[in-house]
Order: C-alpha cells, then structure tokens, then sequence
C-alpha cells in the first residue's frame, strides 16, 4: 500500500510539475550546406526538399541581382515541381538517388532539354538543345535538381573576367568590386553565395580551377579521357574538360562519382574507359597528406608579377603540408620546363569544333559557322579578339586535315613531349603529386580585368598535358580575396587529388562564407575594396 501510495504521490508531482518544453530541432539552412546535411536534415524530417529549393530560388532573387553579383542568368520554373515529386516519394519510401534533392547551377554552355544554352553569346540566345549534356543528364538521372544556369565569358574565351554579350558582368561574392575570374566566374560566385550546394563549369584553360580559386571553392579539372564534353559548346576540343565546382572536397567527389565516366557520344573517353574509380569519397582521408611527397613548381612562384600577400599564403599552405606530415621537394626540376610553358601546344581548332556542335542542333540552329557571328556583328567587345584570331581555321576540315596538319592530343608531339617529362621528373623523385598557387595574384578590380590580369598558373601544366588537378581553398589575401592550392597528379589518379585536397581542407579548414549573402531579413554590409 506504502508503494502503491508513493507511486501516486509521484505521478502527481511528475503532472504537475512545470513542462519543459521539448527541444525543437534546429532548422535547416542552405547556407554553406552540404550534400550530407542537406541529406540528413531531410531524413530527419527538419525540412522538405521542396523547402529547400524554394529558399534557394528566394536567395537567388533576394540576393543575385539586388547586391549586382549577377551570377545567374535564368531559373528552372520546374525546379519546386520536381521537389515536390521527390517528396511524395520520400513518404512513400522510395530509396532515391545518390544526389537526391541536391541544387545544383550549371554554366551556359551546358546543353540543357528545358531551357537555353547560349555560351555567353547573344547570336545563341534563344537556342534551346534537343537534350541534355552528359553530365547534365547525369545530374538529373542522380536526382540532383538544376536549379538555375549561370553567367560566363562569351564563348569562354576570358580566363580574366566572366562578361557575356547576352547577361553582363558577373561580381565576385567575396568582394563585388573583384572579378570572379572566367570564364566559369558565374557557377563559381553562385555556389559561393550558396545559391546552390555546387555546380558545373568547364576548363579549357583555368575557367574551373581559377574561378573556384577566386572563390574558395574546391574545383576539379580531370585527366583528359575520363570526364564527357558531349553536349559542352567547345572551345578547344583538345582541351576543354567538364567538371564539378563546390564548397567542400567531399561534396565536389560526390558529384565526380556521377559526371565522369565512359560516354560513346565523346570518342575522348575511350582512352579512359574502365579507368573511372569505383567510389571517389572513398579517399577521403583526414590524415592522407602523412608520408606523400610533394613536388613545388617555383616556376609557378618566382615572377616579378606574383603578389607578396598571396606568396606569403602560399609559404603558409607549405608549412602546413608538412605539418600534416607531407615531405616537399621544393624545388621540383621538370627539363626543358620553361620551353613546355611557353610552347604552342594546342590546335586552334574552335570554329571546327563549334561547327561540330551546332550540328548536334539540328535544324533549330540559328547558324552553321561561328564567323556568322561576327560577320553580323552580334558579339560583345571582349569576344572580338577572339572571333578574329579563329578566324582563319577552317570550319569544314579538322585539324589534322588542315594544310599545316596539327595534331591533336594525345597525338600532338609538344603535348606528348611535355607530358613525359613531368612524368619523369615525378618517378624520379617519387611523387604523389605537384603543387603550386592557382593564380599567384588576388582577383582583378572589377573594370580592370585585362590590364590587372596576372598570375594565372592554370593554363600550361594540366591543360597542356591532360593530366588531373584540383584546387582547394588555401586562405585569403587583403582580408577576403580568396586564394587557391592547385595540385596536379598522374593519369587518372583522381582519387589521389581527392584523398591529399581533403587532408589539406581538414587541417586548415579555410573556406568561410562570404558576407553580404546571409538570410534575406539580414544582409550585412559588403566589405569595402581594402587593396
């Protein structure tokens, strides 16, 4: 009875007792979000994939044209609809895709089945593909929602800056009186707004490596042969690459996983067929940088023209590799270096290759020959030069075919030349990979993108060789102008980049959000141009 009775005492006292109310989870925000949060605040029911691509297409108007970043060139209207569907299948308990429900932007000259592709170009405005890009219908077949394409150089022809005759100027996130580089510069300043969990760009020459760099992204260029440009309008056939550009190493491997691999439509990739990693994230060591040996460039340092303040970063990310337990050669011999750096190693071959890609058009191409486009003058001023220094290559003949035949890689003899000797030089001295600064200079003024254009170290070594490079986030010069680490590795040695990018990024974490791209109801003030 004694414990009947004090059984019910203490439920009384439990009753009435004051209720503590429970802990509400935390919401879910977008910002700097990855895949897995993004993916466990889902499953945990803190938010919807619905909820999730509205914030992101609210963000896109609160923020991209009304701070003047104009990263973003058009959105999906059907982006929210396909969030929905993914929804309802979640309640039913369907298992969805790998990237389920990730927002992704996509550069403009991605083929797209449901809205423009226009390279940067007026003349291509209205031009609406028959399909999708590889990547792009990998993306979607993953589950990923396109939620808008961004900005570029015209054509992608600047490496400096990301102007188009069709969508302006696009800012830098970090400091919207900086260029974002190009001609990726608006994937890059999207994603670094968290206007999306990552992106698509391409690389012919730096446009993935540099702007990631200029943003503090991690941005990977891979080996020639393992990643599709079907459906890419091209530049150099020969060394245009696709690729990922995100906020972390593990989210940019986790779309990697899904863009790269064999594709019939881009003959390429026959060279690297069945060279594609099973699982990409599964490099990811923490401690991956204890006991490889890393290889400096100063040829990528030493210039008159390099900035003290992003050296001096630079010397940083050194001490802290060997910190993290990497040995450094440093410095790296590769022969006849300077000779390889300046060779013209390349086919000039971008009025050919645009003549290959309009046909994929069909009958709705508007043109058939890119020197339509400047014959009528629907160009912008950046793209002048370039329309007329391709000029003289013909259309109809490819370049092996031209009266001076010009190989092409992997048959080009200064590529193949330059590619064994960086090769040696790594067996030699029994390296896992290369390493140098992206771009040794801060981001250009805004309206001085040529004449402030110096220190772009991503045009020779991997674009010249095909092999694969990575940059990661290495600090910030000037108080918010980001600065990226590049290295370079052996063919089809991706999973190396990945596992040494992911050390580096664990043992410095130097990626922070820039400001001014808060919540809608909180914008802090941009910071002032300090350099």
């Amino acid at each position: 009875m004694r414990a009947l009775l004090s059984l019910s005492v203490f439920a009384l006292f439990v009753a009435c007792a004051p209720k503590t109310p429970p802990v509400s989870p935390e919401p879910f925000s977008v910002v700097e979000a990855s895949i897995d949060d993004l993916h466990r605040a889902i499953e945990e029911g803190r938010t919807t994939c619905e909820a999730v691509i509205k914030d992101e297409l609210d963000r896109i108007a609160a923020y991209d044209q009304p701070r003047g970043l104009n990263a973003i060139i058009m959105v999906n209207d059907k982006a929210v609809e396909r969030a929905r569907a993914f929804d309802i299948e979640l309640k039913g308990g369907a298992l969805l895709n790998p990237l389920y429900c990730v927002p992704m932007v996509v550069k403009d000259n991605f083929d797209t089945h449901d809205f423009p592709t226009t390279g940067g170009s007026i003349a291509l405005k209205n031009s609406i593909p028959p399909d999708d890009a590889f990547m792009v219908r990998r993306l979607r077949n993953a589950d990923a929602i396109i939620v808008a394409k961004t900005n570029m150089a015209e054509w992608a022809f600047s490496p400096r800056e990301t102007v188009s005759s069709s969508f302006g100027t696009t800012a830098n996130a970090y400091n919207l009186g900086r260029a974002p580089a190009g001609s990726s510069g608006g994937t890059a300043s999207a994603v670094a707004a968290s206007f999306a969990i990552a992106g698509l760009g391409s690389d012919t020459g730096n446009s993935i490596r540099g702007p990631s760099s200029h943003l503090a992204l991690v941005g990977i260029r891979s080996t020639m042969g393992l990643t599709s440009r079907d459906g890419v309008i091209p530049l150099i056939a020969d060394r245009d690459i696709a690729g990922p550009m995100g906020r972390s190493v593990r989210d940019v491997a986790s779309i990697f996983n899904v863009v790269a691999g064999y594709d019939p439509a881009d003959p390429v990739t026959e060279e690297g067929k069945d060279k594609k990693a099973l699982d990409y994230t599964a490099f990811l060591d923490a401690d991956g940088l204890r006991g490889v040996r890393l290889g400096v460039l100063r040829e990528f340092t030493n210039t008159k023209d390099a900035d003290p303040q992003v050296m001096a970063i630079f010397e940083q990310a050194l001490r802290d590799l060997i910190a993290a337990g990497a040995e450094i050669v440093d410095p790296l011999a590769i022969n006849n270096m300077p000779n390889h750096i300046n060779d013209s190693n390349t086919c000039p071959s971008f009025r050919y290759d645009m003549a290959q890609y309009l046909k994929t058009l069909g009958d709705a191409a508007p043109f058939d020959d890119v020197q339509w486009v400047y014959d009528n003058g629907l160009y912008g001023p950046d793209a002048k030069g370039g329309l007329e220094y391709f000029a003289p290559f013909p259309a109809t003949r490819a370049p092996e075919d031209w009266d001076e035949p010009c190989q092409r890689y992997l048959n080009h003899p200064l590529r193949a030349s330059y590619r064994a000797d960086v090769l040696d030089a790594m067996d030699k001295n029994h390296l896992d990979a290369l390493i140098y600064p992206s771009w040794s200079n801060p981001p250009a003024h805004l309206d001085k993108g040529r004449e402030e254009y110096k220190g772009d170290n991503s045009q020779s070594l991997a674009p010249s060789t095909g092999l694969p490079a990575i940059t990661v986030p290495m600090g910030y010069s000037y108080g918010n102008l980001p600065a990226g680490l590049q290295m370079v590795a052996r063919p089809y040695a991706e999973g190396t980049l990945f596992k040494l990018a992911y050390s580096y990024e664990q043992a410095t974490h130097h990626r922070k959000a820039p400001d001014g791209f808060g919540t809608p109801e909180n914008q802090p003030h941009q910071p002032s141009d300090g350099h």
